[in-house]
């Protein structure tokens, strides 16, 4: 089978009816750093969190990302962030998402990342952001900046009010690959011609789903693996982004938008 610098150097079939999904990791891939660390900034400012609060739950994350998605790190890890949130509403953290958006995030998102969301857009493709961070604040991020969706962990709430438990799994790992085809499934996308962003070898099952994989500044693991099987790499540098959206714009299939 050919790689995938192959593949894409192919031109594709003209305007279709189909939909293409583009999906964006976000930690490290459309922002710098972690986006539920700004969370706790923001909730420490508003007197949600202690710095106590604060450090351990940083601690616990950092931990939680180098071990990957098995282990009794993860459950710690998780069961420390939902203990944070329980008890609090969900106007609260939808306000905190919104404040730090505009303090934390945005100043912080990779510009060159930001503009091949709109190059996706551009052809006509549903863009999806896709992370282990709570929902509500990846639909602020996805909706600031004109995306279509955002796909996140779910926190439980009863009555608007948080239990400290999860609905649904931690959006990490193979979930993320689970809930991406879930959502390329229902608006009838062929994943061959879909799209995947991600710096992680945790995504590597996301990547894998779909026909074009892009690793975006990846960690040493995965960029050993994308050289190993032929798959696309992106460097934050201007030469390496202008030829990416060269190639999105040349080789992304452009899906035409009903009247």
């Amino acid at each position: 089978m050919p790689d995938d610098d192959a593949r894409l150097d192919t031109a594709p079939d003209g305007p279709g009816d189909a939909p293409v999904v583009a999906f964006f990791d976000v930690d490290n891939t459309l922002l710098r750093g972690a986006s539920v660390y700004h969370l706790g900034r923001g909730a420490r400012r508003r007197g949600v969190l202690t710095l106590r609060d604060i450090i351990r739950f940083a601690w616990h994350q950092a931990r939680f990302t180098a071990v990957g998605e098995n282990g009794r790190h993860m459950i710690g890890a998780r069961a420390r962030a939902l203990q944070l949130i329980e008890g609090h509403t969900e106007d609260v953290l939808e306000s905190i998402a919104d404040e730090v958006y505009d303090d934390f995030i945005a100043p912080r998102l990779w510009p060159e990342t930001v503009e091949l969301t709109r190059e996706h857009l551009r052809k006509g493709h549903e863009v999806w952001l896709i992370t282990a961070t709570p929902v509500e604040v990846a639909d602020v991020i996805a909706k600031r900046l004109g995306l279509t969706g955002a796909i996140g962990t779910r926190l439980e709430s009863v009555d608007g009010v948080y239990t400290g438990q999860l609905e649904g799994p931690l959006m990490h790992g193979p979930h993320k690959a689970v809930a991406a085809e879930a959502q390329a499934l229902e608006f009838g996308a062929d994943l061959e011609a879909c799209w995947a962003y991600s710096d992680s070898i945790n995504d590597v099952p996301l990547l894998a789903l779909v026909g074009n994989r892009v690793v975006v500044n990846p960690d040493a693991r995965l960029a050993k693996h994308a050289r190993a099987n032929g798959w696309s790499s992106l460097e934050l540098k201007p030469a390496s982004i202008r030829a990416f959206r060269r190639k999105v714009r040349r080789e992304a299939r452009e899906v035409k938008r009903g009247g």
